[in-house]
């Protein structure tokens, strides 16, 4: 049986030291910088384990300065076979409260200004061109077993949704939340995309799991949404998504899926 480690983006309470043995922090270096954060290493239930905050430790990164070539290259470095990312979201759909959460299947890129793959512009491959296959951009097994595993704990969740990934800063017009909701999307952040392309070019199984804060501006309240409702639900979604991952962790031994064989037909050109 092949080895395993678990990359974890997201700063989702998992950096506790109470939930890992063998704790260390370790700064690294990667060919495209350093990473949002130093990598937190140990084991969950004796599987290896790397986290990484992806706005770093204090959130103090705003979506479009992510490095997330490095965030990325950082964890395939260390290891990490499989990627776990947890993100906030708003929901596009009434059927996704606040406090729900959605294991994204599909993505819309509505990112301007990021790198979005490791090739073509960069000393370490500069002669190489990587059309990365994206109809199926998440590890659909780790997803399943994400759902899985959600059921069995009783959490509120859907098993799959499209996410549209926009710039930000800035939130979206109520126009452009709109928009989102007719072209089909379920929910909106400013993180996943760059991510889960990264990882497959990689050759890492990822999936997301989106955690519902709100709804996106579309919907009129019925009562106005402050601060403090959002942080509340926030702190709900990360106990449970913490909850969710140190149920799933030992199980992803048992799975198997190809998204580490896609990079081997992708690649177009010379890697030197």
């Amino acid at each position: 049986m092949n080895t395993i480690k678990i990359g974890i983006i997201g700063g989702t309470g998992l950096e506790n030291p109470q939930f890992l043995t063998e704790f260390q922090e370790k700064e690294v270096e990667t060919p495209f910088g350093k990473p949002s954060s130093k990598l937190i290493c140990g084991k969950i239930k004796g599987v290896d384990v790397v986290i990484l905050s992806r706005h770093g430790p204090r959130h103090t990164i705003m979506p479009t300065k992510v490095n997330f070539r490095a965030n990325v290259w950082a964890l395939k470095q260390e290891g990490c076979t499989h990627v776990l990312a947890a993100t906030a979201c708003g929901s596009l759909k009434e059927e996704i409260a606040p406090g729900h959460l959605v294991f994204i299947d599909q993505f819309i890129d509505r990112t301007t200004k990021r790198h979005k793959t490791f090739y073509g512009d960069n000393d370490h491959m500069p002669n190489t061109v990587c059309h990365i296959p994206m109809a199926e951009p998440f590890c659909k097994e780790l997803r399943l077993l994400l759902a899985e595993t959600a059921k069995e704990l009783k959490l509120d969740y859907h098993p799959k949704g499209t996410i549209v990934t926009i710039e930000g800063p800035r939130f979206s017009t109520r126009a452009e939340s709109h928009m989102f909701r007719m072209w089909g999307a379920d929910v909106i952040n400013m993180s996943t995309v760059q991510e889960v392309v990264l990882a497959r070019e990689a050759g890492m199984c990822y999936a997301s799991v989106a955690m519902s804060t709100d709804y996106d501006c579309w919907k009129d309240m019925e009562e106005s949404v402050d601060i403090g409702m959002v942080m509340a639900t926030m702190k709900k979604n990360a106990e449970n998504v913490t909850k969710l991952f140190l149920a799933v962790i030992p199980k992803i031994k048992n799975i198997h899926c190809e998204c580490r064989e896609a990079i081997k037909t992708s690649l177009m050109g010379d890697v030197e």
